[in-house]
């Protein structure tokens, strides 16, 4: 990555504690997503209770929300107690101030003019954009600036020219699985904002539940969704709460398949008889709508027809994914159907579905988005294929003229690290595509399906990870150093915090409820070397968790990027590389904590049998820290003399451990093991003997 002005070596710590020097020369910045064009210069605009923010050109309401929004942050980040209140279209401009000047009201819609120029020097801000939503982003990337020294608070002098890479940067919510009230999605909302996402997909219908109100056929909501469901006053709000963000609201109706909720309050539209009860399990399942029953297409017009004027994007979602057609096969009706019509298999049947489907919705103005099974011959061109099955797949609808989002490589649910996330890129470097088919990939979203997730944990499987993905879609391909990423990562983990996000607050609530009240440390010290089992391993099958089965255990305060075995194994592979005497200490100073650590737990297992699920994982992480010790005292020359076959006797058991070690534990992993292995088998192929 190359980055135009700054030195990326540079801690973040330093960047925020450099005195008046600190204005003399670049500083590291901790920006994401990172600006298509950055130059820094010398100096810098220093904060002070009488800062201003005033504004010029036509602009929509929402730059005066949002400015006051910024100004309000501002003051509740650096305690300055600014004199200003609100930002309005009479503000005026102070003698020292923000001067933001927009073109023209800018509409939340695809392709809109997101761009933005900032200038900072010591006289003042200025803030360009085309439009109102350009404005709002260049207003997140200036808080991000926000630096501090002796004298106070500052931000320092630069140029910044800025614009998106792809126009659909997209947040999927499922609130189906496992409800998400509205607390939930306006902080993620605002956490959104924070790093220019601009699509919030919202997953309403699965097996589980149906979570929106229907006036026209009100049994869907009060059948199907156990009491929690967004009434229409409160998917307006979330509306109105995207706007006001620059933010675009998609919803997701699953069909034909994911269909139990459907069937639920309408059993009569199944493709088998009923009678139908909500899952509590995770997975696919088999009742599907009967693509061959006029009722189901009188239901869906009607619902999607009162849908589609609730919610005003354009953009419609039909699901349409795994389904598996086993009640299609079993029912003669169906096959009957399919003969008659001359389709060849259920994939022409749900080919045939889709596109009468597609027919209204396209009649309402709307453009359908599907899951990329929809993908079939016939298929009506002006749908928008969701590629979550592969990057090959959303190639080939590219080249088949569809448009396309990408959101394989982005399932945050599945608990990969951010770098897996952030260098997966839906236009990489080398693609084949024609340049009129790149047009076509408008982006891409992360989806946090809920199987797991609660709305006590959901912010920590979002956040921070989802930082990375939201540069990935912002910033330009070149922008690409991993350890620079999460360098900055830490820092926008940090600062999402003042926006009500709790994915670090909820972390500590859940260790506190597992010790039973007692001190954490312990606990603290395990799980920030731990990260829950990847992928679908943690619920094999479906059927481990039920959507009522407790979501409060160590594997939900585990999160993904352990910070702590982040560290320790960046250590490891520069001191084998280098034998820097600074990294052997600390790397000993983390072996040492982690020896003791078991000691420490033991008494909190015994007074919380809660925890008796991670007891062998505890003894495993005290048990390898031990063989790392004895690896690095080797190193450095304490075990000279040992015979070879002792030697040889010893790095075998160490083997044996530390494959032990690798045993999921309470659902998580330990993420050292491999660096250990490292240390040892690095002693164990040094010369023996003295």
């Amino acid at each position: 990555m190359k980055l135009k002005g700054i030195a990326l070596t540079a801690g973040i710590l330093i960047s925020l504690n450099l005195g008046i020097a600190a204005q003399q020369q670049p500083q590291t910045l901790s920006l994401m997503p990172y600006p298509a064009q950055v130059d820094q210069q010398q100096g810098g605009f220093r904060l002070a209770p009488d800062f201003t923010v005033a504004t010029s050109g036509a602009a929509d309401e929402r730059l005066y929300g949002g400015a006051t929004r910024f100004l309000r942050r501002l003051d509740g980040r650096t305690g300055l107690f600014f004199t200003q209140e609100h930002v309005t279209a009479s503000s005026k401009q102070g003698q020292q101030g923000l001067l933001i000047k927009t073109s023209r009201p800018g509409e939340v819609k695809l392709d809109e003019d997101e761009s933005y120029r900032l200038k900072v020097d010591n006289k003042g801000i200025l803030l360009e954009a085309e439009t109102d939503i350009g404005a709002l982003r260049g207003l997140e990337t200036l808080l991000q600036l926000v630096l501090a020294d002796e004298q106070g608070y500052y931000i320092p002098a630069i140029e910044i020219q800025d614009s998106p890479r792809f126009p659909w940067r997209g947040l999927m919510i499922d609130v189906a699985r496992h409800f998400q009230p509205m607390e939930v999605i306006k902080r993620n909302l605002d956490g959104m904002a924070a790093v220019k996402m601009n699509v919030l997909h919202l997953h309403l219908t699965d097996d589980q539940g149906f979570r929106v109100e229907s006036k026209v056929y009100p049994q869907f909501h009060e059948k199907a969704s156990e009491g929690e469901y967004f009434t229409q006053e409160q998917i307006k709000e979330i509306i109105r709460y995207a706007d006001a963000r620059g933010i675009r609201v998609v919803p997701e109706f699953d069909v034909p398949g994911h269909a139990t909720s459907w069937v639920v309050a309408f059993p009569e539209l199944a493709s088998a008889p009923g009678p139908y009860t909500l899952e509590n399990n995770s997975g696919v399942f088999d009742p599907t709508l009967d693509p061959t029953n006029e009722k189901t297409y009188e239901v869906l017009q009607g619902f999607f027809a009162e849908m589609a004027a609730l919610f005003p994007d354009p953009y419609f979602h039909i699901g349409g994914d795994e389904n598996e057609g086993k009640q299609w096969d079993a029912n003669a009706k169906i096959q009957a159907f399919m003969k008659k019509n001359k389709l060849a298999d259920n994939h022409e049947l749900q080919t045939y579905f889709n596109n009468r489907i597609i027919s209204f919705l396209e009649k309402k103005g709307k453009k359908v988005i599907g899951w990329d099974e929809i993908l079939q011959p016939n298929l009506s061109k002006s749908s928008v294929i969701q590629s979550w099955r592969g990057a090959e797949g959303l190639a080939q609808a590219a080249k088949q003229g569809y448009t396309t989002i990408l959101s394989n490589g982005y399932y945050i649910d599945l608990l990969h690290r951010a770098s897996d996330h952030y260098l997966n890129d839906p236009l990489p470097a080398g693609n084949t595509l024609t340049a009129e088919e790149r047009k076509r990939v408008l982006g891409g979203e992360a989806p946090i399906w809920s199987e797991l997730v609660t709305p006590t944990t959901i912010d920590s499987r979002i956040w921070p990870r989802t930082a990375a993905i939201a540069e990935r879609l912002w910033s330009p391909r070149e922008v690409n150093d991993v350890e620079d990423m999460y360098r900055r990562l830490d820092y926008i983990s940090f600062r999402l915090e003042e926006l009500g996000l709790q994915h670090k607050r909820n972390q500590q609530v859940l260790l506190r409820n597992l010790s039973n009240g007692k001190p954490i440390e312990p606990l603290q010290t395990l799980v920030d070397v731990v990260e829950p089992m990847k992928g679908y391993t943690r619920n094999p099958g479906g059927n481990t968790y039920k959507t009522y089965s407790p979501y409060t255990l160590f594997a939900d305060a585990a999160t993904a990027d352990a910070p702590a075995a982040r560290r320790f194994n960046t250590l490891v592979e520069d001191y084998i590389q280098t034998k820097d005497g600074a990294a052997r200490k600390e790397i000993i100073q983390w072996l040492e904590k982690w020896q003791e650590n078991h000691a420490l737990m033991e008494p909190l297992i015994v007074q919380s049998p809660v925890l008796k699920s991670i007891e062998g994982l505890s003894a495993n992480l005290s048990n390898i820290a031990i063989l790392g010790l004895q690896a690095m005292n080797s190193s450095k020359g304490t075990m000279a003399g040992k015979k070879a076959a002792d030697h040889a006797s010893d790095t075998k058991q160490a083997m044996e451990q530390l494959e032990k070690a690798r045993e999921q534990g309470g659902r998580t992993e330990l993420q050292i093991v491999d660096a250990i292995e490292k240390l040892v088998m690095q002693d164990s192929s040094s010369p023996v003997g003295g």
